[in-house]
């Protein structure tokens, strides 16, 4: 049995109209943390909503103890949707292969990102290039599980901008400051127009790159050793590169990721990169993300 992994706070990069560290703002009365108004304090409020300093003011212009207490606006479950590519690539370098098992980190990714969620009090979503699994409020991710496990169930080029489109189309579920989670490599990045389009629904977008440090971020020296190349297909290959090709593996890789992660940033999202698949190393880099935006929006405030 798998370990619950610990959930990590989901704090948005920015603040949207009415939205509260990842939660929508009702218009009724309750215990968030957004200040709706004031009022006169009534038998049974408790001492914590009193505003101490406006009760003081208020007394002594009235000359008799005055107690004032702190309304604030109630708040309602932030939406979270997983998107996750299911190209063949996606399950590269499984056991018993010593690299990154892209599949069982995209896994481990998707159990926080549940738990996660599930800590917030908020509804889960699932989408891939053919699959939808809405939120229904029950918080189960058996569901989700269950088609992450699907083996057999891998798509081909342009499967992360078709799941996209197809989260996309349910947008009517998802307000503003939905948390969105993208999960992929990002070698078969999608076109420019579906990261705007996410953009323009004001969705709280995280790209998370599941790349193996040793062949995708970069490229082992391996110039004059016999190499077995792998395609998308699962055939192989010998390869035999040189000391020189081998460095210009590394450089273009190096850059892509460079060029991806900046990409990425322009588009106002703060994606968290992704190099192992150990559920503890995961769990730290949702930490230091969460961490991120925290300190983003103290300077910000």
């Amino acid at each position: 049995m798998t370990a619950t992994p610990h959930p990590f706070p989901l704090v948005p990069r920015r603040r949207f109209a009415g939205v509260q560290f990842g939660e929508r703002r009702s218009p009724v009365r309750g215990s968030g943390s957004e200040v709706a108004g004031s009022r006169a304090y009534r038998p049974g409020d408790p001492v914590t909503t009193i505003d101490w300093g406006a009760s003081a003011r208020l007394s002594a212009a009235r000359g008799e103890d005055q107690f004032v207490v702190r309304e604030h606006f109630a708040e309602q479950a932030p939406r979270v949707a997983l998107v996750v590519d299911r190209r063949p690539e996606m399950a590269f370098y499984g056991p018993p292969l010593p690299w990154l098992d892209k599949r069982a980190a995209t896994e481990s990714a998707a159990r926080l990102i549940a738990a996660s969620a599930a800590a917030a009090r908020g509804d889960l979503a699932y989408t891939d290039d053919e699959a939808w699994i809405p939120p229904d409020g029950s918080g189960r991710f058996a569901p989700i599980e269950r088609r992450l496990g699907e083996r057999d169930a891998v798509a081909a080029s342009g499967a992360l901008e078709r799941a996209l489109g197809l989260l996309a189309r349910h947008r009517a579920l998802f307000p503003a400051g939905s948390f969105v989670f993208v999960l992929s490599d990002f070698l078969d990045p999608p076109p420019a127009r579906s990261w705007l389009q996410l953009r323009g629904l004001h969705w709280d977008v995280t790209p998370v790159v599941v790349q193996d440090p040793v062949w995708e971020q970069s490229f082992p020296a391996v110039g004059g050793v016999v190499l077995p190349l792998v395609d998308a297909g699962g055939r192989t290959s010998d390869v035999l590169l040189s000391a020189r090709e081998a460095a210009a593996r590394r450089a273009e890789n190096e850059t892509r990721l460079e060029h991806t992660l900046a990409g990425l940033g322009r588009l106002g999202f703060d994606p968290v990169v992704l190099g192992s698949a150990d559920p503890a190393r995961i769990a730290a880099s949702f930490a230091s993300w969460a961490e991120r935006r925290r300190r983003l929006r103290r300077r910000t405030a």
